[in-house]
């Protein structure tokens, strides 16, 4: 099985941190991030992954060269520039007929084997991995009519929302919806999918997952993993694999 891993963006919501390291390179204790994502992805069965760089390219596969030390494949598509995060598919070959898609600055402890499974079992053209997150509303709504009378107040509500991990599986047939040039997001593809009628399924899942954007992810993230590393790394220390 194949992962794409998306590694090319420069973090600069995580500077200065990120000025001399790319985010996914960034530790979690004394693991990068991107060595538990591939780590994780070898445990699943994964035996081939390609890393699409840009910021600091040469530093990934200094880390981790051919990929043998965890029991795959690795390969690197460098970026001339920024494309977004579905656009790079485009420059890819032997691809099977289905793959993961994924950024490779998240924590979490999806079972990749399953999302895959149901994906492969929907015969969708994509799947995306999803989880729920509630989140505080810091006002007081009104509820009204469309004239303007009192009809409910709630105050600080909490809202329950799905959303998107930033982790995906494709088959061959979405990339027919990636544009010939130009940059393109994932989540364009999606809705170019969506109104050419292919099956864009949602994997729902109440996993752990921390996107490491900001800085108090990046922290929360670390601090859950140093807490309890085996969670995610299953069988192992948080050490060399």
């Amino acid at each position: 099985m194949l992962a794409v891993i998306l590694a090319g963006g420069k973090g600069t919501r995580l500077r200065p941190f990120t000025m001399t390291i790319p985010k996914p390179l960034l530790p979690l204790g004394d693991v990068p991030v991107l060595e538990v994502v591939i780590r994780q992805l070898a445990a699943n069965g994964f035996s081939r992954v390609v890393l699409t760089l840009g910021h600091m390219a040469a530093l990934f596969s200094a880390q981790f060269g051919d990929g043998s030390d965890y029991g795959l494949s690795i390969e690197y598509v460098s970026e001339f520039e920024p494309l977004g995060t579905a656009a790079p598919l485009r420059n890819l070959t032997d691809l099977p007929e289905n793959f993961i898609v994924m950024n490779g600055d998240l924590l979490t402890d999806i079972s990749y084997q399953l999302l895959f499974q149901d994906h492969v079992r929907q015969n969708a053209a994509a799947t995306i991995a999803t989880v729920s997150r509630n989140e505080t509303i810091d006002y007081g709504l009104i509820e009204m009519t469309p004239d303007g009378a009192f009809l409910d107040y709630k105050e600080k509500p909490v809202v329950s929302r799905y959303v998107s991990m930033g982790i995906n599986v494709l088959n061959r047939r979405a990339l027919r919806a990636i544009p010939a040039t130009g940059k393109f997001d994932m989540p364009q593809l999606m809705l170019a999918l969506h109104s050419a009628k292919e099956k864009v399924h949602c994997h729902r899942t109440d996993c752990y997952w921390q996107d490491m954007g900001r800085f108090d992810d990046y922290t929360r993230a670390s601090e859950d993993f140093v807490r309890d590393s085996n969670r995610f790394l299953p069988g192992s220390g948080a050490g060399a694999p």
